[in-house]
């Protein structure tokens, strides 16, 4: 399956402006922007841009002397016309938020020692176990499929809590070999070869991992433009990304590096599938997509480990949102609203309501997300907004579509937290500041999109959709790719916190290339590395077991315990109670049927079909569209409900995982031989 470039819903939004916090990185290397053409802007009737234009004389005469600050190689070096977009947005900003936009209560985090930092991330991971010594399964089960790096990780971040804690005397703590069983030295930090598990699943002895051929229906294709190499790289999600790292990247190299505005300059990747498809964040179940985001900051954290970088939890000041209306408010808040009305709903309904409004007027219009509406007609459509959009009474017709754009900014701006998250903004930074590769750089921007809780990474998907529909248009409305990431850039890494305008000026070339790997790579950044899953699956299966013995254990000692009982108040009728009598217990039909199904059949169950369960025998070609194909034919005759069926998914539940929407690619033997213990049911895809 490819898929194209082609575009979804989104939308840009603004953070207002107030000082903010963008994290000091270690510069790494240099960016080399080239300055655009005069025709490359042909939109000038911005009321700021000579503001502007003296802000980016006053970079460019800054550059020739050093500053007082440390500025980011990143900005010194970038000519300062290329960037006037991105100044004249934050200038833009700053003008919305003197207008009188709402303030918006700070609450100041007192600053956290060293220890206190890595309990957090403790608790992040989803190990809070470890500090409070309790043997709880979930920690047990997660520490059990963790690779060698990733329990590098964890050991480092532990052994840092407990040599923090023994200093304060505040209590004892374990030690880290209890944890491990590692032995005096420390372990290894070496690469080690790893060997490739199979997609989605746990590794089937004596089967190897089976690719299919290169073609349009058999990988994700992140296609460029007609100006993108054609020579395409390939991305593996098989392997553990940290433990793909070789070697750690040269200090002296990372700082030469360079990279460029062209869109010609990006890579091309390639994902492959394998026989198990590939999986989006939206087709596991609530309960495993946690599980992903526990596995994938232990993975970020060890990824960065191996190109010696510090990862650290930014604990700025947090900005308190507001209990209702539609500005200001979090996406969580928002949604419970929503939910109320549309049941299921993962976007807010404004945010969704400004995407449409843009989508079906805006995406042709010349400089849309350059160009800015009326300062004041914006502040009085947010007000008429405020008070009649849960009414239905508000007329979009009446909205142009540079004040929807604004809207749309001042949205995104003015989220409480940032969409992206505040406590891991200095990873964002890190990974253009201090990673050379373009490679290296998506797959960190990979796993903090796992990391982001759900309201956000549905709202951040939607935004991203949209920004590659305008790109899309740029032949009408001008707007090119770097274009529109200077323009979303300020909106999204500008956060309210506590935070000084040096450092922003020095994120301000960093930012805008995070913007463009997220806009241009969506497409994988969506799918679940399947070594997370096959980690899940794990995780799962380490689970059952604990619990098998638990119920052995508890009913052995329920048995016992009768036994006793029977011993003090009958003793001449311990015999009755002999195993040469004991009588076994039936097992229950579920189990029956299920021993009753043949190696290598499934039954499919369809509860919205007229013929609601088949038995289906599997060989090595069976596909789950193959499947989905079989049971329409056999309803479409006797069904009046067809046409919902066809828009219908094969899920693989229970077993070793939740709930997994399969890929219609999917070989289902192989999805069998890895879950044998699964139901197979066919049901409408969540979207």
């Amino acid at each position: 399956m490819e898929i194209k470039d082609s575009g979804s819903v989104v939308l840009t939004a603004y953070h207002s402006y107030a000082p903010s916090r963008i994290p000091r990185i270690e510069p790494s290397f240099v960016p080399e922007i080239a300055a655009p053409s005069a025709s490359s802007h042909p939109i000038s009737s911005r009321k700021s841009i000579p503001r502007c234009r003296r802000i980016n004389r006053m970079l460019s005469n800054e550059s020739l002397h050093p500053p007082t600050f440390s500025r980011s190689n990143s900005q010194a070096s970038v000519d300062s016309t290329s960037m006037e977009d991105f100044w004249c947005e934050v200038e833009s900003i700053k003008e919305n938020s003197e207008s009188g936009q709402e303030e918006q209560t700070v609450t100041e985090i007192k600053p956290a020692d060293e220890g206190e930092l890595e309990a957090e991330w403790l608790q992040d991971v989803g190990l809070s176990t470890l500090i409070s010594g309790a043997e709880e399964e979930d920690g047990q089960a997660l520490l059990s499929t963790l690779t060698r790096t990733q329990a590098a990780a964890v050991q480092k971040r532990y052994n840092t809590y407990t040599q923090t804690m023994r200093k304060k005397n505040k209590h004892s703590v374990r030690d880290v070999r209890d944890i491990f069983g590692v032995a005096e030295s420390p372990p290894s930090f070496e690469p080690v070869p790893v060997s490739l598990v199979p997609a989605n699943g746990v590794q089937v002895p004596g089967k190897k991992t089976v690719w299919q051929a290169v073609n349009s229906n058999s990988c994700l294709d992140c296609g460029l433009d007609k100006d993108t190499p054609s020579v395409a790289e390939e991305l593996s999600f098989e392997v553990s990304f940290s433990e793909s790292i070789t070697e750690i990247p040269k200090e002296k190299g990372l700082k030469s590096q360079r990279f460029k505005k062209e869109d010609s300059s990006l890579t091309k990747f390639i994902v492959r599938k394998s026989r198990f498809g590939l999986t989006e964040v939206g087709d596991l179940s609530v309960e495993d997509m946690k599980k992903i985001r526990y596995l994938s900051l232990i993975e970020l954290t060890a990824f960065y480990d191996a190109l010696g970088i510090d990862l650290k939890r930014d604990r700025t000041d947090k900005v308190k949102g507001r209990e209702n209306g539609l500005f200001g408010v979090p996406l969580t808040v928002l949604l419970e609203n929503d939910q109320k009305k549309f049941p299921g709903i993962k976007v807010p309904l404004i945010f969704q309501k400004l995407l449409q409004k843009l989508e079906e007027t805006g995406l042709e219009t010349e400089g849309i997300l350059r160009v800015p509406g009326s300062a004041s007609r914006v502040k009085n459509l947010r007000q008429e907004l405020e008070s009649k959009f849960y009414e239905d009474t508000f007329d979009w017709d009446q909205v142009r579509n540079n004040d929807a754009a604004g809207l749309l900014k001042m949205f995104i701006r003015e989220l409480p937290s940032p969409l992206f998250t505040v406590e891991y903004l200095p990873a964002f930074i890190a990974l253009v500041e201090r990673i050379s590769k373009i490679k290296l750089q998506l797959q960190a921007l990979h796993l903090l999109i796992m990391l982001l809780p759900d309201a956000n990474r549905d709202t951040a998907k939607a935004f991203l959709i949209f920004l590659k529909k305008v790109v899309a248009n740029e032949g009408k409305n001008k707007m090119s790719l770097w274009n529109v990431s200077m323009i979303v850039a300020p909106n999204l890494f500008i956060y309210k916190g506590k935070r000084s305008n040096q450092e922003e000026m020095q994120a301000a070339a960093t930012t805008a290339h995070i913007v463009r790997l997220l806009i241009r790579y969506q497409d994988i950044l969506w799918t679940v590395p399947s070594f997370l899953i096959t980690q899940v699956r794990k995780m799962n299966e380490a689970a059952i077991n604990n619990t098998k013995k638990q119920l052995i254990f508890d009913k052995s000692m329920r048995k016992l315990l009768r036994r006793k009982t029977l011993e003090r108040e009958r003793p001449e009728k311990i015999e009755a109670t002999s195993p040469r009598t004991s009588k076994t217990l039936p097992t229950s039909p579920s189990s029956r049927r299920k021993s009753d199904i043949p190696e290598g059949v499934i039954r499919v169950h369809a509860p919205l079909h007229s013929k609601v369960s088949m038995a289906i025998q599997l060989n090595g070609q069976t596909k789950a569209k193959d499947i989905l194909a079989r049971f329409h034919c056999e309803n479409s005759h006797d069904s009046p409900n067809s046409i919902k069926t066809q828009n219908q998914s094969l899920y693989e539940i229970g077993g070793n995982i939740g709930q997994h929407c399969l890929d219609p690619d999917a070989y289902m033997l192989d999805v069998y031989h890895v879950n044998p213990h699964a139901e197979w049911v066919i049901k409408p895809k969540t979207s």
